[in-house]
């Protein structure tokens, strides 16, 4: 596929005990379907050309060799198609019989992969029949004339993507065949299982193949025996899992009577991404002793298809089912964080400019609760409002309700007359709304709040948030400097959600209503004065562009380093069918995006302490250190000619 995607599928055939042709006949019909859906790999369950429950019937000579008859079937359907195929198979390997894999493609077996570990425990007894694969000794079997590589430390490597095949309990080792096979660059690790139902159990299974796709940074395909294996003794649900990373992409419907395919794309340039950035990977696979991979080098295996898994349109918010949960964390990382420095310096006092707007208010809670944490009393802590020549009445009320009723001590400083005096010092005229007229009232404001915390033994709490120090959008040595920058690590996109799930949990009726007050409110420096009315005129977005987008380029670049082109791509997908962001909106806010990112790290490169919060970050002594003069040029001209 486009843009470093890989299409996979995990196949869950009905399946006849011990009738290897009708189990084929299902298999190659699975295969078909797959291959019109554009997947590129499609995984199938352990034993499939058999079925996994035929029990002593394994000792059947007669089994044995329809199942590598079908399997020579299998492969000869697939000779006019691109998909590569994994399937289930017991086959003879040095006298003994061995539970393998067989990866097929084009006509040919490309490799045989036998199941290392055998469970022999419980309704377990593997052991009965098969030899374990460090049992054998052989590099090769002979099928149907040919000589066909088995090992199971294979790696196939084509030009997209290296791929490398376990078994089921492969898996549940302590050390996994998939932790030396990712070491050895496999990038996607399919596993054909065989694994049955227990109350309770489908929930760790699926936290096994999470945690072994994050523990490897690697795409993980699970492909579990479903209906029509033996219910003799146990019953198989007929599990599909797609896992990426630590995150399910997809996974299929257990306990059907139909067969299913659980088709998502691993985003095999994220892994890649991560793999270089992490530096303990690639040292563990410097250190690590293990057999050589045999490596198998197929050629293209690309289809054109369509991106089917979704693209969340605001990656800095937590999901439905983690929300709760993760807004708690981030708080409490936030308070955490500012409470540490506050003791550290035996702090008593802080100073935080209050406008009525969604950060210094997202500040103003986080501190009152690190003072709580701390048993400080809130009135250390001094909110001063600054009314100037664009504040409204709206703003400027929310601002003194929430410091009242938060209990902190609240100030009211007008930076009007500061101000006028400043610009007519430097000739500035008082009509001309531009740079001069908007930065001076920001370090106007800025100047208030570090003198009064040097008048009362204070430190300044910075207010501005992630999206602001990507696109630049602070007054350097303005509202840019702070001692303590609480809100560094949080988009704008998440702040709203933040504030209100405080807003949510308060049992203080009048702050809910300031709160929901606060983020109804547009966002604005309000730095222009306001319209007859009294309505903001100044909205941010307006002039620099929507947060949804801006953030949404911010976590792709930063996160996972994607080119402005594959982030177009993301965002025509996360965003489809939202009336506000066609093709051409996306690419305009995206080239202003990449502009202003590039011209503002100046600002960057000497930002105050503040918490990291979540997978991005901007400190210039944390997860991004970028020169203030690097050329922007080559990421222009791709947004550009995005088409």
């Amino acid at each position: 596929m486009d843009h470093g995607f890989v299409k996979v599928a995990a196949a869950v055939p009905r399946v006849s005990v011990a009738n290897c042709e009708a189990n084929t006949r299902e298999i190659i019909s699975m295969i078909n379907e797959a291959e019109k859906a554009s997947v590129e790999i499609v995984c199938f369950p352990e034993l499939c050309i058999t079925a996994y429950t035929c029990q002593d019937l394994f000792e059947s000579s007669l089994l044995i060799n329809e199942a590598e008859r079908h399997l020579c079937a299998i492969a000869e359907a697939t000779t006019d198609l691109n998909i590569v195929a994994i399937v289930g198979v017991p086959l003879r390997i040095d006298g003994y019989l061995a539970n393998c894999a067989a990866v097929v493609r084009r006509g040919k077996i490309i490799g045989i992969v036998p199941k290392t570990y055998l469970p022999n425990y419980k309704e377990f007894y593997e052991k009965r029949w098969f030899a374990s694969a460090d049992e054998l000794t052989s590099s090769a079997i002979n099928i149907s004339g040919m000589d066909i590589p088995v090992s199971a430390d294979m790696v196939i490597r084509t030009p997209e993507v290296s791929f490398a095949v376990e078994i089921c309990e492969d898996l549940w080792a302590p050390i996994p065949r998939s932790s030396m096979l990712a070491l050895d660059g496999a990038e996607l690790i399919f596993n054909l299982s065989a694994d049955n139902e227990l109350t309770g159990k489908h929930s760790y299974v699926r936290a096994l193949c999470e945690g072994q796709s994050a523990r490897t940074l690697s795409g993980y395909v699970f492909a579990s025996c479903g209906w029509g294996e033996s219910t003799q003794d146990v019953v198989f649900a007929g599990n599909g899992i797609i896992a990426e990373n630590g995150r399910l992409l997809r996974e299929g419907t257990r306990f059907s009577t139909e067969p299913q395919l659980v088709i998502s794309e691993i985003d095999v340039e994220g892994l890649r991404h991560d793999r270089r950035m992490n530096t303990t990977f690639r040292h563990c696979a410097a250190s690590v002793s293990r057999p050589a991979p045999l490596n198998i080098r197929i050629d293209k295996i690309s289809n054109s298809g369509e991106l089917t898994r979704t693209i969340n349109p605001k990656p800095f918010v937590p999901s439905d089912d983690i929300y709760d949960s993760r807004l708690q964390d981030i708080l409490n990382i936030q308070a955490t964080g500012l409470a540490k420095r506050l003791a550290h310096i035996h702090c008593k006092s802080v100073v935080i400019g209050i406008s009525g707007g969604l950060d210094s208010t997202l500040a103003l809670l986080l501190t009152t609760k690190a003072f709580d944490m701390l048993h400080m009393d809130r009135k250390g802590i001094h909110g001063i409002t600054m009314p100037g020549f664009g504040t409204s009445e709206t703003t400027h009320t929310n601002a003194v309700d929430l410091m009242d009723e938060l209990g902190v001590t609240s100030t009211e400083i007008s930076i009007k007359a500061a101000c006028i005096q400043h610009f007519a010092d430097i000739g500035h005229d008082l009509s001309t709304y531009d740079t001069t007229y908007e930065n001076g009232q920001a370090r106007e404001r800025t100047q208030i709040l570090m003198d009064y915390a040097n008048k009362i033994g204070g430190i300044v709490i910075g207010t501005g948030d992630l999206s602001e120090l990507a696109l630049g959008w602070a007054t350097y040595n303005g509202d840019h400097m702070s001692m303590y920058g609480v809100n560094c690590s949080i988009p704008k996109t998440l702040v709203k959600h933040l504030i209100s799930s405080i807003a949510d949990k308060t049992a203080n009726a009048d702050v809910r209503s300031t709160l929901k007050s606060i983020i109804d409110t547009p966002i604005s420096p309000e730095l222009i004065p306001t319209d007859e009315n009294g309505e903001i005129v100044q909205k941010t977005e307006d002039k620099i562009g929507p947060y949804e987008l801006h953030d949404f380029f911010l976590y792709y670049m930063l996160r996972y380093g994607y080119s402005p082109s594959k982030i177009f791509y993301l965002a025509r997908h996360a965003f489809a069918g939202n009336p506000l962001y066609d093709t051409d909106c996306i690419k305009k806010w995206l080239l202003t995006f990449m502009r202003r990112f590039f011209a503002q790290q100046f600002k960057r490169s000497c930002l105050p302490d503040g918490p990291k919060v979540g997978s991005c970050s901007l400190s210039p002594r944390g997860d991004w250190r970028m020169p203030s003069d690097a050329d922007a040029h080559s990421w222009i001209e791709e947004c550009k000619n995005l088409k």
